[in-house]
């Protein structure tokens, strides 16, 4: 990655750096997370199959209001309540399952692209109701996934917005990443914000939680940043630093067969968002108070950042495992 952001650094200040390998960067998956309907809780898996748009079902759904505009934890803070459970067979994605508190387990069966199964008998599939839904500023086609789902949302979610609906994407539509920062690449997503995948680092969390205790805060976990690629110390190689996601041009991810390359391409700017508790859905703005002394930045207008925003280059197809060793090249 290419940035005009070059941070001043004094002679006594460099060398004072911690000293790391001079050829490459090494880490290694630390964990992975895949965030089925946009805003809701996450599901920590040790693989993950990617694919154009980011891990398999990542971000696929989304909640809606009754205008078809999205809905998240911005509006609706108890959505990180819900917890989406993806269900497989030996034929593939077979049912989409809402758990919450209080609530009885929503079951959905899915057809082979992920669509409701709309018929009573699931051998006969019945054609998904079309819908035009607005993702921040795209109007994509998507699936309702029906009056079921609508209740159960709107029973716990509350009726402010009116009623909600849960949408799948159309994978048929291709809704392309902001050319200003792709580097040329062509990069499409779901309901993701903006880029098919979030890359972050235990190094940088542990930098907050440092600052977060010192300031008699409690400490918080990744869930906050809902990053889908978290980095973590590779034995043989010298220990992360925080941030040094920012840092990295093109990640190698080495799979068993072809290698998966992510290229960062822009930092990831905060919302509100990490400031809810994904346990209690209560906000306390401790969060971004304490990246507001250190995280504003010049590259997104002096945005809060955490994380980088990331295209797959190479190995769509492959799958990523926790473990798995991860190698780039410094940019600085």
């Amino acid at each position: 990655m290419t940035s005009s952001f070059q941070p001043s650094i004094s002679q006594a200040q460099e060398a004072a750096l911690p000293i790391h390998s001079p050829a490459e960067f090494e880490a290694c998956i630390a964990a992975l997370w895949v965030f089925p309907i946009k805003s809701c809780a996450g599901i920590s898996v040790q693989q993950a199959v990617l694919t154009p748009t980011g891990l398999a079902h990542d971000r696929a759904w989304m909640v809606v209001d009754a205008d078809g505009e999205m809905v998240t934890q911005r509006e609706l803070p108890r959505m990180a309540l819900i917890q989406p459970e993806l269900v497989h067979s030996g034929t593939g994605l077979v049912e989409l399952v809402l758990h919450a508190s209080g609530m009885a387990a929503l079951h959905l069966p899915l057809t082979t692209d992920g669509c409701f199964v709309r018929a009573a008998n699931p051998s006969v599939l019945s054609e998904a109701r079309t819908v035009k839904v607005c993702v921040w500023d795209d109007q994509v086609p998507a699936f309702d996934m029906g009056a079921e789902a609508s209740k159960w949302l709107t029973d716990f979610l509350g009726n402010s917005l009116g009623p909600l609906r849960l949408v799948r994407f159309d994978d048929n539509h291709h809704r392309p990443s902001n050319v200003k920062w792709t580097q040329g690449f062509s990069s499409f997503n779901q309901f993701s914000d903006g880029f098919p995948v979030l890359v972050a680092s235990t190094a940088s969390l542990d930098e907050l939680n440092a600052r977060l205790q010192a300031k008699d805060e409690a400490m918080v976990d990744m869930r906050r940043f809902r990053a889908n690629v978290v980095l973590g110390d590779m034995e043989t190689s010298y220990p992360l630093n925080a941030h040094d996601e920012d840092r990295i041009g093109t990640l190698t991810c080495h799979t068993e067969h072809e290698a998966v390359q992510l290229t960062p391409v822009k930092p990831c700017p905060r919302c509100p968002i990490p400031n809810i508790n994904p346990d209690s859905a209560q906000s306390h703005p401790a969060v971004n108070d304490t990246l507001q002394a250190y995280r504003q930045d010049p590259r997104v207008n002096g945005a809060l950042t955490f994380g980088m925003n990331c295209l797959p280059v190479a190995g769509i197809g492959q799958v990523l495992r926790v473990g798995q060793r991860v190698s780039a090249d410094w940019v600085f």
